[in-house]
């Protein structure tokens, strides 16, 4: 790819983006000015009441259950990603990575796998595979396009809303949250829940997912049998593990392997009555059924509970974006919901949109989305109900509909760099490095979403 344009598209991101945190506020601030706009607030006191929808809305009670249920989402996952265990299956994964073309197709796939279970996993995990390749090759004094590498690395964003962690799908299988997030019922045809074997079981997902594991590896492998590369400058990368210090007392509990492991044990047997006995498969995956997995399995991967508990403070720094966005972002639902701005956007689409061209329209206007609220449960907080009143009034199957959603919301991270700040600490790589390949991955992908919805 040209440099020079590689260059002005960094350059150009870098300059009209803004922190996410800043964009949360702009688009806050937008939202109260198109209200004015739209709806036809102008005096003291419709501003007054415009706050007041904004301030109840910072802090509604439900979502801030769903805020909370993805902080633990993306931290048990960054926690599970730096175990012992999961370092040493990596070690196993990478002993293939002989040149570019093979290290780049088996890095994709493994981490797109890893990205369909848990996207806060699939994003260090493909970051650490990334990383363990390019000390393998400089053990082996062995040139590799490293670049192509890291861009492989991170394509767990760019599958994982599709899979076990998808904001929306996971939100939309809890009872009660579609009436919760739309404040009514559509006359009593809105469904309770929508479960996982319509959505990531859906037989559009499982093509779309079977695609991307296909085509992206194949892509990359092209790319690398093509590519030169330089040998990787690195240091082996360390990982967060228990003290050696002395231990004194109840200190011992801390470190004893048994204790935690015990507990892990414990927490994973009953998600496994849960899962194949007491509530079935498909019923089982919601934000704290996975949260509950993810905590057993962290606890039984991690020596003890001291090295589990400093591992935790390492991946906490990565959720708190979610933490103070969040809760703008419910207030800008808020006020959409109360203005009654939600039904302008939605008769928008509606006559604007038939059968076949709404599932585009919604993927191309959640990629966009993405770009400036690049959260998947904020984009789900502001974009849903637009989607499902939409969906609903034009007769489009729901599942579909949220699904080009989750799909627009996870391409454009191909895109811009926000989520590959942690692969880029742990790679050592820098943004302009992996992006000539993260569009090329962008165009591919895109191709397979679209065609996907065409389709099916």
């Amino acid at each position: 790819m040209n440099r020079r344009f590689l260059e002005t598209y960094v350059r150009l991101v870098r300059s009209i983006l803004p922190s996410p945190l800043s964009i949360a506020f702009l688009l806050t601030a937008l939202t109260i000015l198109l209200v004015f706009v739209f709806i036809g607030g102008n005096s003291n006191d419709s501003a007054g009441t415009i706050f007041q929808w904004w301030a109840e809305g910072l802090w509604n009670p439900e979502l801030m259950v769903f805020a909370l249920q993805m902080m633990l989402m993306l931290v048990l996952g960054h926690v599970l990603a730096i175990s012992p265990w999961v370092a040493r299956m990596i070690d196993v994964a990478v002993q293939p990575c002989t040149n570019s073309a093979r290290s780049a197709a088996i890095v994709a796939f493994f981490t797109m796998l890893v990205g369909l279970f848990n996207w806060g996993l699939g994003l260090i995990f493909g970051a650490i595979m990334a990383r363990k390749v390019g000390e393998k090759a400089h053990r082996e004094g062995r040139p590799i396009n490293y670049p192509l590498i890291g861009a492989a690395g991170y394509t767990a964003l760019m599958i994982w809303h599709g899979g076990f962690s998808g904001s929306s799908l996971i939100k939309i299988a809890e009872e009660g949250h579609l009436a919760a997030l739309m404040g009514n019922d559509f006359g009593g045809v809105l469904p309770t829940a929508i479960s996982l074997g319509d959505t990531v079981f859906s037989g559009m997902n499982i093509a779309t997912s079977i695609g991307l594991l296909v085509f992206i590896p194949g892509i990359l492998y092209f790319i690398g049998s093509r590519t030169e590369g330089s040998i990787p400058s690195l240091a082996p990368h360390s990982f967060p593990e228990a003290s050696t210090d002395e231990w004194i007392g109840a200190e011992r509990l801390d470190r004893a392997s048994f204790f935690s492991k015990g507990i892990g044990a414990a927490i994973l047997l009953y998600t496994l009555y849960q899962m194949f006995w007491a509530v079935g498969f498909l019923n089982f995956f919601n934000p704290n059924n996975i949260n509950l997995l993810l905590l057993g399995l962290c606890l039984a991967t991690h020596s003890n509970i001291k090295a589990f508990s400093d591992a935790v403070e390492e991946a906490i720094k990565g959720a708190s974006g979610i933490l103070i966005q969040f809760p703008l972002y419910f207030g800008i639902l808020a006020i959409m919901q109360e203005s009654g701005m939600i039904d302008l956007v939605s008769d928008f689409f509606i006559r604007h949109s038939t059968a076949i061209t709404y599932p585009i329209f919604t993927f191309i206007s959640a990629g966009l989305v993405n770009i400036f609220v690049p959260s998947g449960g904020g984009q789900w907080a502001i974009q849903g109900p637009i989607i499902v009143q939409s969906a609903m009034e034009l007769g489009i199957p729901l599942n579909k509909s949220i699904l080009a959603l989750a799909y627009g919301d996870e391409i454009t991270n191909m895109l811009q760099p926000f989520w590959a700040l942690p692969l880029l600490g742990i790679t050592r790589l820098k943004a302009k490095d992996i992006l000539p390949y993260t569009l090329v991955i962008f165009l591919v992908g895109s191709a397979v979403f679209m065609t996907a919805l065409l389709l099916f």
